[in-house]
C-alpha cells in the first residue's frame, strides 16, 4: 500500500489517496486501485478525512509534509466562468508561471487586479471590493485601495525586467516585433515625466509616452517602457536597442513607422545585427531619386498588386554606415547593403493632394487675415509670395512651381529593410503592426489608461505594469476571436459577459463545484483554445 498525493488545479486542494497494487489476471499486468482518504492540510501536512469517510481510521506515519495551496476557508457561491478563462490563458501563455517566479509574494494580487481591470473596464480600483466579493479570483480576498497602492509601489524595476525576459523567451524566435508608442494624458502636476509633447490623441494636455514591443505572430506584448511626454519617437530606438541587449534577446527583428527613422537609429540597428523594416519619408534623397527615376515606369500593369491595390518597385541601396569607437577614438565607416521598397497608391495620391489643397487654403487665409502662426512661417515662405500696399492691402500669390514639386511624391511611400527582399511581404509585415495600435486602444479604453489616476511615481510604475499584464490576456483573447471569426457574433466584452455568469460553489474541505454550463458557452471556451471547466467525477 502507498499514499499518493494529487493537486486539484481547479480547487487548489491537494488530495491524498490510498493506492493498492493487484494483479489483473485478464490483462496479465500489475494494476493499482486508488481510494480517497482525505485532503492534505497545507500548514501541517496532515491528512484530514473528507465527508467523515475513514473517520477514526489510522493513517500511515510516513506521510510527507509537503506544503500545498491555500484551501477554501468560506462557503461561497461566486461568478467563475470568465476568471476561469483567465486562469487557463495564464497557464497557456506562461504569464502565471513567470509572475510567480518574479513576484512570489504578490503574484496572486497582481493577477486579481488584472482580472478586475479587464472585466470592469472604466471602473476605478475603489470598486474592487464589490467585484471581489462576487467573483472567484486568484487572491480570493478583498484588496482595499490602500493595499493596491502599496502593491503598485512595491513592484521593482528588476522584477519587471525579469518578467520581460521570461516572456520574451516564450515568443517565436523568427517572428517580427512591432514597435510603437502612444501618449497618455494626465492632469497631474506631481509626476516628473508628465510633459507637453506631440499628443497622439490631439488633446491639449500634458502627457507621458508609452512604448510597446509586440510579437506579430503571437500577437502578444512582452515589453514596454514609460517615457517623458516630450521625448519624440526618434529618440527612443537607441535606448530600446540597449535594453533588448540587456534582456539577452537574440534574433531581434523590428517593424517601425517613419517616426522612428534617423540615420543614427539605422546605424544602431546595424551595429547590433538587428533585422529591421522601417517606413521612411519620401523627402529622403534616396527615396526622391528612386521616385524620379522609377516613379512612372513602376505604374505599369506588371507592377500592380491587386490584393493591396498598390504598384511597387524594389531595389538594393547602399547605406553609409558609421560607428564611433570611443576606446580607439575613431569612427568606422563602411557601406552596408539594404533594400528599398517603393509603393504607389492612386487612392493615397488623391487623398494626399486633397489634404495639401486644404493646407494651402488654411495658410492663405492666415496670411490674408493677418493671423500668422509662428510654426507656419517656413511654409508661408515656401509656398506664397506676400506683398502689402497702403491702397490694396495684403496680396498673397501662390508659388505654383513649389506646389507642383511637392505633389510629385504624392501617393508614394517607402520602406528600408536589411532582410525582407519581397516588397509585398514587406508591405504585409508593416501593415500587421497595427496589432500595437489596437493594443494601445485596449490600454486606454478597457484598462482605464485614458487618464493617469495616480499621484506618485512608484504607483504609476506599478499600475502600468499590472495594466500591461492585463493587456496580454486581452491580446490573446482578441487573436483567438479573430482567428475563429467570433467578432461577427460577439464583442469582446459581450463574450466575457456570456462566460462571467457561470457560477462555482466553494465549501471548506470540499472540491470546487461548477454550476451549469450551456453548450454555446462550452463552444466559446473551445474556440478560445481552453477546455471548459468540469467538476470532479465523483460530483457529476
Amino acid at each position: 500500500m502507498a499514499i499518493v498525493k494529487q493537486l486539484d488545479k481547479r480547487s487548489g486542494i491537494t488530495y491524498a489517496y490510498e493506492s493498492k497494487s493487484f494483479w489483473d489476471k485478464e490483462k496479465k499486468q500489475s494494476r493499482s486501485r486508488r481510494t480517497l482518504i482525505g485532503r492534505v492540510n497545507p500548514d501541517t501536512g496532515e491528512i484530514v478525512p473528507t465527508d467523515n469517510r475513514n473517520k477514526g481510521r489510522s493513517l500511515p506515519d510516513d506521510i510527507g509534509t509537503k506544503r500545498g495551496p491555500v484551501p477554501f476557508t468560506k462557503t461561497r457561491r461566486l461568478f467563475y466562468g470568465a476568471t476561469y478563462l483567465f486562469d487557463q490563458i495564464g497557464d497557456l501563455t506562461g504569464v502565471t508561471e513567470d509572475l510567480k517566479k518574479c513576484f512570489p509574494d504578490s503574484y496572486r494580487k497582481i493577477l486579481s487586479i488584472a482580472y478586475y481591470l479587464i472585466l470592469e473596464d472604466r471602473n476605478p480600483l475603489s470598486r474592487f471590493s464589490k467585484w471581489a466579493g462576487l467573483h472567484s479570483h486568484p487572491f480570493g480576498e478583498d484588496i482595499p485601495s490602500q493595499r493596491s497602492s502599496e502593491l503598485f509601489a512595491s513592484i521593482t524595476e528588476q522584477q519587471k525586467m525579469d518578467f520581460f525576459r521570461l516572456q520574451g523567451r516564450r515568443r517565436a524566435k523568427e517572428e517580427y516585433w512591432a514597435y510603437d508608442s502612444t501618449s497618455i494624458s494626465s492632469y497631474s502636476e506631481q509626476l516628473k515625466q508628465v510633459r507637453y509633447g506631440k499628443n497622439k490623441d490631439h488633446e491639449p494636455l500634458a502627457q507621458i509616452n508609452l512604448v510597446l514591443v509586440y510579437g506579430q505572430d503571437s500577437n502578444l506584448p512582452f515589453y514596454y517602457r514609460k517615457l517623458a511626454g516630450n521625448i519624440p519617437d526618434v529618440k527612443t530606438v537607441k535606448e530600446l536597442v540597449k535594453e533588448l541587449d540587456v534582456l539577452g534577446y537574440s534574433h531581434v527583428k523590428l517593424v517601425m513607422d517613419r517616426g522612428f527613422y534617423s540615420a543614427e537609429n539605422i546605424n544602431a540597428l546595424f551595429s547590433n545585427h538587428y533585422r529591421f523594416l522601417i517606413a521612411v519619408s519620401t523627402s529622403l534623397a534616396l527615396v526622391k531619386k528612386a521616385i524620379a527615376v522609377h516613379g512612372q515606369e513602376m505604374r505599369a500593369f506588371s507592377c500592380y498588386n491587386q490584393a493591396h491595390d498598390v504598384y511597387y518597385h524594389s531595389q538594393t541601396v547602399s547605406w553609409d554606415y558609421s560607428k564611433e569607437r570611443p576606446y580607439k577614438g575613431d569612427v568606422v565607416t563602411e557601406e552596408r547593403r539594404m533594400y528599398m521598397h517603393l509603393f504607389y497608391s492612386s487612392e493615397q495620391a488623391v487623398e494626399d493632394e486633397r489634404n495639401f489643397t486644404l493646407k494651402m487654403i488654411g495658410l492663405q487665409n492666415e496670411l490674408l487675415c493677418g493671423n500668422r502662426v509662428k510654426e507656419h512661417e517656413k511654409s508661408y515662405e515656401k509656398y506664397f509670395t506676400v506683398t502689402e500696399t497702403p491702397v490694396r492691402g495684403i496680396k498673397v500669390t501662390p508659388k505654383q512651381e513649389a506646389m507642383d514639386e511637392a505633389k510629385k511624391t504624392y501617393g508614394f511611400f517607402a520602406f528600408f529593410t536589411n532582410e525582407v527582399k519581397d516588397p509585398i511581404t514587406a508591405l504585409e509585415l508593416y501593415r500587421n503592426r497595427d496589432v500595437v495600435e489596437k493594443a494601445f486602444g485596449n490600454v486606454k479604453d478597457r484598462l482605464s489608461g485614458r487618464r493617469l489616476l495616480v499621484s506618485s511615481e512608484a504607483s504609476l510604475e506599478g499600475k502600468l505594469f499590472v495594466e500591461f499584464v492585463a493587456l496580454i490576456y486581452l491580446s490573446y483573447i482578441k487573436k483567438r476571436m479573430q482567428e475563429k471569426k467570433m467578432f461577427k457574433d460577439y464583442t469582446m466584452i459581450g463574450l466575457l459577459d456570456e462566460l462571467d455568469v457561470i457560477e462555482c460553489f466553494q465549501q471548506p474541505g470540499k472540491a470546487l463545484f461548477v454550476g451549469e454550463i450551456l453548450n454555446r458557452q462550452k463552444q466559446l471556451y473551445e474556440d478560445l483554445g481552453v477546455q471548459p471547466p468540469m467538476n470532479p467525477a465523483s460530483l457529476c
